[in-house]
């Protein structure tokens, strides 16, 4: 199984964090506030630990589970503390009506993060297309996007663990696109399309 550590302590690291126990991988909990973090560990069990914020992480693979404005200065006052890393970047910059992105450019916080990721260290797009109460209720395919073959296979072998299927889209390019992926669930969403069970690609439902 996976090493993780997972910087953020909102719903979605909670959510991340919790599967990840549940399915057997190594869980360190980092966030601005300790007490929180600690928290955080205590209730998920499975012998998850609290890291320190800006410290070294534990885990080869960083789930950066913050909102889009906080990512990049996250991995950036981490700085060489991620070198060597995977750092994976759940966020999603839509605008404040929720009815485009933040950034007018060709770009993405993924591709953001990895300028100013230290190096070594590798950045992978993942999990911004799935709502929350899907990862915790469903089986949802999760879309990845990276340059380094190895990060990704690590990160696909994280979310097998989960009980989920990875898709590999392509380099860190495509990030942008899943952003804009990320964007189209949620205008699906607000609109009346699917219930609890909503996200793209969900393949199986419990029973």
């Amino acid at each position: 199984m996976s090493s993780i550590s997972i910087i953020g302590t909102g719903n979605m690291a909670r959510t991340i964090s919790a599967l990840a126990v549940a399915g057997g991988n190594t869980v360190e909990v980092m966030g601005r506030d300790h007490s929180k973090s600690a928290d955080l560990a205590k209730a998920l069990g499975g012998g998850a630990t609290t890291g320190e914020w800006g410290a070294v992480p534990a885990g080869d693979i960083v789930i950066v589970a913050l909102l889009s404005d906080g990512v990049v200065p996250a991995v950036a006052h981490y700085g060489d503390a991620l070198a060597g890393k995977v750092i994976v970047d759940i966020s999603n910059p839509f605008n404040s009506t929720h009815d485009g992105l933040a950034h007018r450019e060709v770009t993405s916080i993924a591709q953001e993060v990895a300028k100013v990721a230290p190096a070594g260290a590798s950045v992978v797009k993942g999990f911004n297309t799935v709502f929350r109460h899907v990862l915790e209720n469903g089986r949802p395919d999760v879309f990845i996007a990276g340059d380094n073959a190895q990060a990704k296979a690590g990160v696909e072998a994280f979310i097998k663990s989960l009980g989920m299927r990875p898709m590999d889209t392509g380099g860190l390019e495509m990030a942008h696109w899943l952003e804009g992926a990320g964007l189209l669930t949620m205008g699906l969403a607000r609109h009346g399309v699917g219930g609890w069970d909503f996200a793209l690609g969900v393949t199986e439902l419990p029973s």
